[in-house]
C-alpha cells in the first residue's frame, strides 16, 4: 500500500479535505485506485453529537457512520463509498486501547501512548487501508490520508508520532507527505510571506516528519520569487511546491494540481511506475460548463441559521451536502443555483414585532424564490417559520421539497391546515399534544444521544410506479438513501392524511414507516425522510433535488415524459 498524508499548518480551515480529495481526483485519473482516511484528533467517538454550528455538517455513510463532512468531499469527488471505519478520531482510538486493557490482552503491562495508543493507530490505518471502497476486489493502490487539525495542536500529536512510526516502517517509496500552509499577503505592498509556512514545516520537521511537497494556499498565484525561497528554507524542490490559489470553483483544483504536474511528483516519488497521464476530460469540462453558465434559479432555504455569523460560508458548512446536491441539480439543467438563506424565526409572527425589518426581508425573500427548501435539524426553534413557509409553498403552487425535518413539518402544516388539526405537532416539540402527527420511534433511546438515531442507508419501497419520485429516480421498485433521524410520521394517523389527499408514496419494507411523502395536486410538493443529499454526485444529481430544480423552471413534466420508469 501507498500512502499519501495530507496535513496543515499556520492556521485551521485551509481546505485540507478539499485538496485531499483533488489529489486523490488526479490519482484516480492515472488509472490507479484510491482510498480515504480522515483523521479528527478531537476526544469525540464521532461526529454525530457535535453542533454543525460548531463543527459543520455531520456526514451520514451507508452503514450509518456519523463523520466529518470531509469523508462527503472525498465520496462526492472520488465516487467512492466509504464505511465509518474510514473517520479515525482520538475517542476511537482510546476506547479501543481501554476495551483491550480491560480484557487483559495487554498481560499485565502499563498502557501507554507510546507504544499503546501510537501502535493501535498505525493498525487501524493499515487495516483499514486495504478495505475496498470502490465496488471492485482487492485493496486500492493509494491510500490519502488526511490529518485534522494544525501541526503543533497538542490532541494531534499522538498521530503525528504513529504518522512517523509508519512512514519510517513501510519506506519512503510507500510514504509521500503534503503538508498544505498558507501564504499571507501583508500590507499596502503586497508581498507574499513565507515565513509562516517555514516555521510550520520547521515545527514538523522537528517532529520527525519532512513533507515532500507543500500545497500553498493563497488569494493570488505564487511568484516564483516566492517558490525560489520557499525551496531554500523548507528543503522542497521548488517543482514539488504547489499553488492552490483561490478559484471560481473547486472543480479547479485537481485541474490546478494536474497543470503543476503534482501527479509526476507524487508518482515519482512512490515509484508507481503503473500509472498513465491523468485523464481528466470530464473533470475539465465540468469545471468549464459551471464557468460558462449565466442563468440562475432561486432557491429559499429556511432553516435554523439564527447565531451564526452573517456569513455564507458558514451556512454552506453546516449544510455542505445540501449544497452540493443542489450545485449538481442546477448543472444537470444548465443553472446556477442562487441559495437564499432564511432564518425560520424570520417568519414567524413574533418577528413581525420584535425585528420587523428582519420579517419583512424574510417573506419578501420567501416570495421571489422559485422554490422552497426546508432541510433536517433538531430542536423546536424555528419550527412556527418552517410551518408557514410550507403553508405558503403549497396553497401558492410553489415547488416544496422537505428533508427529514422538512418532512415532517409539512405533515404538521397538513394536518393543522386542511384536517383541522390546531394541535397537531410533534412529539419532539410538543410532548402533550393530543394529535401526535409526528412521533419518536419505538427503537429509539431517551438516555444516550450517540449512535442511537436510525442510521445509514435503508431501502424504501415505492407504493405506486406513477409517482413523481418513482419516475425521478428510475426504478418503479425502491431505492436506497440515507437515514439519520428519531421521529417519524404516526403510522396511526397515515389514512386519515390520505384521505385528505397527502400521499404517502414511498415506505419502509416493513410499510410501517413513512419514507416519501407527495400532494398529487400539487406541481412538486415532496418530503423525504431520508437524507437525499449525501448519496448526489457529479454528472449523477440526486433525484429529489432534480426534481425540485425542474419543477422550479417549469421543465418537470417534459423531463418525466422523456425519461420513463427503468430507462
Amino acid at each position: 500500500m501507498k500512502y499519501v498524508l495530507v496535513t496543515g499548518g499556520v492556521v485551521s480551515g485551509l481546505g485540507k479535505g478539499v485538496t485531499a480529495s483533488s489529489l486523490g481526483v488526479v490519482l484516480k485519473a492515472c488509472g490507479l485506485r484510491v482510498t480515504s482516511i480522515k483523521i479528527d484528533p478531537y476526544l469525540n467517538t464521532d461526529a454525530g453529537t457535535m453542533s454543525p454550528f460548531e463543527h459543520g455538517e455531520v456526514f451520514v455513510l451507508d452503514d450509518g457512520g456519523e463523520v466529518d463532512l470531509d469523508l462527503g468531499n472525498y465520496e462526492r469527488f472520488l465516487d467512492v463509498t466509504l464505511t465509518r471505519d474510514n473517520n479515525i478520531t482520538t475517542g476511537k482510538i482510546y476506547q479501543s486501547v481501554l476495551e483491550k486493557e480491560r480484557r487483559g490482552d495487554y498481560l499485565g503491562k502499563t498502557v501507554q501512548v507510546v507504544p499503546h495508543i501510537t501502535d493501535a493507530i498505525k493498525n487501524w490505518i493499515e487495516s483499514v487501508s486495504v478495505i475496498p471502497v470502490d465496488g471492485k476486489e482487492g485493496p486500492a493502490d493509494v491510500c490519502v490520508i488526511e490529518l485534522g487539525g494544525t501541526v503543533g495542536d497538542i490532541e494531534s500529536m499522538p498521530f503525528i508520532e504513529a504518522l512517523r512510526q509508519l512512514s519510517f516502517s513501510v519506506g519512503q517509496d510507500n510514504f509521500c507527505l503534503i503538508h498544505v500552509s498558507l501564504i499571507p499577503v501583508l500590507g499596502v505592498v503586497g508581498e507574499q510571506k513565507t515565513k509562516p509556512t517555514q516555521h510550520s514545516v520547521r515545527e514538523l520537521r522537528a517532529l520527525g516528519l519532512t513533507p515532500h511537497l507543500l500545497a500553498c494556499r493563497s488569494a493570488q498565484p505564487l511568484l516564483e520569487t516566492t517558490k525560489e525561497k520557499l525551496s531554500q528554507f523548507c528543503h522542497v524542490p521548488v517543482g514539488n511546491i504547489l499553488n492552490i490559489h483561490d478559484v471560481p470553483n473547486i472543480w479547479h483544483i485537481p485541474l490546478l494540481l494536474r497543470n503543476q504536474n503534482a501527479h509526476n511528483s507524487i508518482l515519482k516519488h512512490l515509484n508507481l511506475s503503473k500509472a498513465t497521464p491523468p485523464d481528466l476530460q470530464e473533470w475539465t469540462k465540468r469545471a468549464e460548463n459551471f464557468d460558462s453558465l449565466t442563468n440562475s434559479v432561486i432557491i429559499a432555504m429556511v432553516g435554523k441559521y439564527v447565531g451564526l455569523p452573517d456569513s455564507y460560508l458558514s451556512v454552506v458548512k453546516q449544510l455542505d451536502s445540501i449544497h452540493m446536491a443542489l450545485l449538481h441539480a442546477c448543472i444537470a439543467c444548465s443553472l446556477k443555483p442562487s441559495v437564499n438563506w432564511i432564518a425560520a424565526t424570520d417568519l414567524e409572527d413574533d418577528s413581525a414585532l420584535l425585528t420587523p425589518e428582519a420579517h419583512a426581508t424574510a417573506w419578501k425573500t420567501l416570495r421571489n424564490a422559485a422554490c422552497v427548501l426546508v432541510p433536517g435539524g433538531f430542536g423546536d426553534r424555528g419550527v412556527k417559520g418552517m410551518i408557514l413557509a410550507a403553508k405558503y409553498a403549497r396553497e401558492n403552487n410553489v415547488p416544496y421539497l422537505g428533508i427529514c425535518l422538512g418532512m415532517q413539518i409539512s405533515v404538521i402544516e397538513f394536518a393543522r391546515s386542511v384536517l383541522g388539526m390546531e394541535r397537531a405537532n410533534s412529539e419532539e416539540f410538543d410532548t402533550q399534544t393530543a394529535d401526535r402527527v409526528v412521533i419518536f420511534m419505538p427503537e429509539g433511546s431517551t438516555t444516550h444521544m450517540g449512535s442511537t438515531m436510525r442510521l445509514g442507508s435503508r431501502r424504501t419501497l415505492f407504493q405506486t410506479p406513477d409517482c413523481i419520485n418513482a419516475k425521478l429516480y428510475h426504478n418503479s421498485e425502491y431505492v436506497d438513501e440515507r437515514h439519520r433521524h428519531r421521529y417519524e410520521v404516526n403510522p396511526n394517523m397515515v389514512d386519515v392524511l390520505e384521505e385528505a389527499g397527502l400521499k404517502f408514496v414511498g415506505r419502509d419494507e416493513s410499510g410501517k414507516r413513512m419514507e416519501i411523502l407527495e400532494l398529487p395536486s400539487h406541481p412538486f410538493y415532496v418530503g423525504v425522510q431520508f437524507h437525499p443529499e449525501f448519496k448526489s454526485r457529479p454528472g449523477r444529481p440526486s433525484a429529489p433535488f432534480l426534481g425540485l430544480i425542474l419543477a422550479a423552471i417549469g421543465q418537470l413534466e417534459a423531463y418525466l415524459s422523456q425519461h420513463q420508469n427503468g430507462s
